[in-house]
């Protein structure tokens, strides 16, 4: 670190510490000056491993995830290769990889109407809006965003997503976007294209098949002999690179079959080869027949996906940030702030490569994780590999049967619906059963309806318990009620008439315990005066206890008339039998 020296050759203290936080400050925000400098050569064997591991992962699952968002394949693999390289400088966590995600190419899908430059420019967009999130410390909006409904969500589009592919895996044509046409579109009498099914349930019992032998091998040991260790390396090496291996058999199939002019499957078709170029995203589209379609038109045909999918995309980040550990090299307050700070940072260099809009990837990310990756630039590695198949290997992806996409893509999505989740909170709290439903059923219908009824009847359900505070009613003679909650101004008209009903009409004194109250503001202070008002024109005690300095500086300061208050409720009862101890 630099060393601050005066003049006569003496450190300056105050200098010295200006230049260290500046340069602390300078790693707080490039936290690869942390591990660089100190990287060693046999973390970069474990992070090729790990970046050509992952590699073989994208590659598949971008092109089909392409497919998901409506856009060409390439697409997909021009969403994947930026993540790497922006979360090698600004990221800090090991494992976290961005790319393509299943729930991110859903909702791209819903809002670009497989218009590339649509696509670009939201990007873009998201991008800003979660930089300027981070940079504006907004991370508290997304608490608001319950448990059960980012379960209910995510259940809803892995069967969006899934039922969204039975009709590359059966080779049906004509299918609507909508899920409930879809639905009636697959069902209805149709014409199914046999290679294409065999292929795809060939394809998807392989893939299950591996995904099931990789979950049974178990820890290993040292202590196995060496043919059972190359055995298991070998078994868990194919089940990690499965979908590579699916798709690459698939291709060949496909390939042999077209070379000797047999048609029998449905192929992805016509792509772009190459890299994408490096330019600025597009601010207005020109149609072919002329029409210009400017910036703020195409933002209000965004509409809504300018609002969920930055917010999804800041949730997924979040959520694997804290599975794996992103709090590795910085402190877990900042955690929220480098996952919004790199996600957007990510998202506006992408459009510049014609991406769509991206996330961290709990599947890759895992993979990463248990291939003993050891820094960030793992990442890097797994860029270089997309790249390398952009340049090379597109016109090779002419030949990729969709049923196989298709396949990936099932597999890829299935853990994501969460079945027993339904079982637990019936068990633990039966009312959160209600943002759960309302966010899974209207995401059915449109995305944002389903997060907006969820976000709308948690905070119904989170308010009427600020204005219905739990009251627990003891009498020893003397009423003595005590808040379980807090005391805000919604909840001042209930507890006003609760205390009347029960101490004024019967004609009780009464104690309040205050204990778990930590702030009061101007409407309970109100309440409170015409509450002893009433006790004091009816001859009734109410003595205050519990009060913490700040409620009660406040209470004090409103001069409010009769006002009692004590230490303890014991000390109430003592005042009240006939000893008076309050202040």
């Amino acid at each position: 670190e630099p060393k601050a020296v005066t003049a006569r050759g003496r450190r300056c203290p105050l200098t010295e510490n200006l230049a260290c936080c500046s340069y602390g400050a300078l790693k707080a925000w490039l936290p690869i000056l942390s591990w660089l400098p100190r990287y060693r050569l046999t973390w970069l064997k474990m992070d090729l491993i790990a970046g050509v591991t992952v590699g073989l992962t994208v590659v598949p699952q971008a092109l089909a995830y392409a497919e998901v968002a409506g856009l060409p394949v390439q697409y997909g693999l021009y969403s994947a290769f930026v993540g790497g390289f922006v979360y090698c400088v600004f990221g800090t966590s090991k494992d976290v990889t961005l790319g393509p995600t299943a729930i991110m190419s859903l909702l791209c899908s819903y809002y670009v109407d497989r218009d590339p430059v649509f696509a670009v420019l939201l990007t873009f967009l998201c991008g800003v809006i979660q930089t300027s999130m981070a940079i504006l410390r907004l991370g508290f909006l997304l608490d608001f965003i319950s448990y059960p409904v980012i379960k209910g969500f995510t259940s809803a589009a892995a069967i969006t997503i899934g039922f969204g592919q039975l009709k590359n895996l059966l080779g049906l044509q004509n299918i609507s976007q909508q899920f409930f046409l879809q639905v009636y579109d697959t069902f209805r009498p149709a014409v199914l294209r046999v290679p294409d099914v065999t292929l795809g349930l060939l394809c998807l019992a392989t893939l299950v098949a591996l995904t099931f032998m990789k979950s049974s091998l178990g820890p290993g040991s040292d202590d196995l002999p060496v043919h059972v260790r190359g055995a298991r390396g070998l078994v868990w090496s194919f089940s990690t690179v499965r979908n590579a291996l699916v798709v690459i058999c698939a291709t060949c199939l496909s390939y042999s079959f077209e070379v000797y002019g047999h048609h029998l499957f449905t192929i992805t078709g016509q792509t772009s080869a190459g890299l994408p170029p490096f330019q600025a995203p597009p601010f207005s589209e020109t149609t072919p027949n002329g029409t210009v379609i400017s910036f703020n038109e195409i933002v209000l045909d965004l509409g809504g996906g300018l609002v969920v999918i930055p917010i999804m995309g800041l949730l997924e980040s979040i959520a694997i940030a804290k599975a794996f550990g992103e709090s590795t090299t910085s402190p877990p307050p900042r955690s929220w702030t480098v996952s919004a700070r790199t996600a957007g940072l990510t998202n506006i260099m992408g459009s510049f490569v014609s991406a769509y809009p991206v996330t961290g990837s709990f599947g890759r990310t895992a993979v990463n994780s248990q291939t003993g990756v050891c820094t960030p630039a793992g990442g890097v590695v797994t860029s270089v590999i997309v790249l390398l198949s952009l340049a090379f290997l597109m016109p090779v992806f002419y030949y990729i049967p969709k049923a196989s996409l298709a396949a990936v893509i099932i597999c890829a999505v299935t853990p994501m619906f969460d079945y027993r989740v339904i079982a637990k909170l019936w068990r633990v709290k039966k009312p959160d059963l209600l943002p759960f439903l309302a966010t899974f059923l209207l995401s059915f219908w449109q995305v944002q309806y389903g997060i907006v009824a969820g976000v709308v009847v948690s905070l119904g359900m989170l308010l009427y318990d600020v204005a219905r505070p739990q009251l627990k009613v003891r009498d020893h003679g003397v009423l003595v009620v005590e808040l379980d909650s807090g005391l805000r101004f919604p909840a001042m008209q209930y507890l006003s008439q609760m205390l009347f009903s029960k101490a004024l009409t019967g004609g009780q004194r009464l104690v309040l315990d205050c204990c778990h109250v930590s702030g009061v503001d101007y409407t309970v202070v109100d309440e409170l005066r015409d509450l002893l008002r009433q006790f004091q024109q009816r001859g009734e005690v109410l003595i205050f206890t519990g009060l913490s300095n700040s409620v009660l500086e406040v209470l004090l300061e409103a001069e409010l008339p009769g006002l009692k208050h004590v230490e303890s409720v014991e000390a109430a009862l003592q005042a009240v039998s006939g000893t008076p101890s309050y202040n």
